[in-house]
């Protein structure tokens, strides 16, 4: 089952399996979102929780106890609950319960929120903590947009643009975990040229991030401002020849090469205190003119 809401200017549809967006539209129906062909990549735009990338050997330790966990967590598997639907505004929910508990050790609630005004998708998710003990958790976005997109302009003419220069060095993902080696920043100044050949050896892990906000497209072919103001990581992957580029807000990471201890003192996670709420927000706003 999924859920639409709309606005004159732009229509989501977003899935009760893992409360992922689905589809994105602009008011002359053009597809925005990748439409998930398993030639390459079945997701679309997952939620991330609770951890980001793959820990090692697919286990956590809580505590001195292992639970295996799946890369990026088990959220974007779940079914949630729709808790509320209106023209503008859907809202979906998950909480712990046996399965979760047998891979993550911590009673929790997952609120996740869709809210269109005008141009602008906004999705904030809630991560409520409603057991004792002290939570460590990561949270990620995950949205794939059409590579290129549907105004016209080549595929070699698309770059991001990030909100400040990005001097700082980048990581790699090797075998799903960030490497310890680093790589020269690609982005040059502000801009990021989007070519196949950056992919290669896997996504681009931003771990020094100074941009909260990053603009996609290409001169005169349309654009999508991402906003990620809670944020401090960046994931940028796609597949060579793909259809499509993610720009992956995160809270968190996957394991460094090597890390092998507690969940609570993974790299990027962050300690949610019992009966707290932490919120993640990210917002999509589409132009149809150029960068």
């Amino acid at each position: 089952m999924s859920v639409t809401i709309s606005s004159p200017r732009l229509q989501a549809q977003v899935s009760q399996k893992g409360a992922e967006l689905v589809r994105l539209q602009d008011e002359q129906g053009r597809d925005l979102l990748w439409d998930g062909n398993p030639a390459f990549w079945t997701g679309r735009s997952p939620l991330l929780f609770p951890v980001v990338g793959r820990v090692r050997n697919d286990r956590i330790q809580v505590e001195g106890s292992e639970y295996g966990l799946p890369k990026h967590g088990f959220a974007r598997t779940a079914l949630f609950e729709t808790r509320e639907a209106d023209p503008v505004q859907c809202r979906f929910g998950l909480g712990s319960d046996e399965a979760t508990l047998r891979q993550y050790p911590f009673p929790f609630e997952l609120d996740v929120t869709y809210r269109i005004e005008d141009v602008r998708l906004t999705v904030t998710a809630s991560v409520t903590n409603t057991g004792p003990a002290i939570m460590p958790a990561s949270f990620g976005f995950h949205p794939a947009f059409r590579w290129p997109l549907p105004y016209g302009a080549p595929r070699d003419t698309h770059s991001i643009c990030f909100e400040h220069e990005e001097t700082a060095p980048i990581r790699r993902p090797v075998d799903g975990l960030i490497s310890r080696h680093v790589e020269e920043s690609p982005v040059q100044g502000r801009m990021l040229r989007l070519r196949d050949r950056l992919f290669e050896t896997d996504a681009l892990v931003f771990d020094q991030l100074e941009s909260r906000s990053v603009t996609y497209g290409a001169p005169d072919g349309g654009s999508i401002q991402v906003d990620f103001p809670d944020m401090p990581h960046l994931g940028i992957w796609t597949k060579p020849g793909a259809g499509f580029i993610c720009i992956e807000p995160w809270q968190g990471h996957a394991d460094p090469e090597g890390f092998d201890g507690e969940l609570a003192a993974k790299p990027g996670i962050v300690l949610v205190q019992p009966g707290e709420t932490r919120s993640f927000t990210m917002a999509i706003t589409v132009s149809p003119a150029g960068l």
